[in-house]
């Protein structure tokens, strides 16, 4: 199976930006990790956001 290189580089740097990880560090992720990574960076963001409207 080949991985569709637009969507590995945004994923690289999506997780990058976040944690500071090397390129290594995420690249020897397996796909489902590194996925579930991203996944789980999005519903921080979108916690984050949404508490950031509250006037809090």
């Amino acid at each position: 199976m080949t991985y569709a290189p637009d969507r590995l580089y945004s994923e690289v740097a999506y997780v990058a930006y976040h944690f500071h990880w090397s390129l290594e560090s995420i690249l020897d992720l397996e796909h489902p990790e590194r996925l579930r990574y991203v996944e789980e960076i999005g519903r921080i963001n979108t916690r984050i956001s949404a508490g950031s409207g509250s006037g809090r």
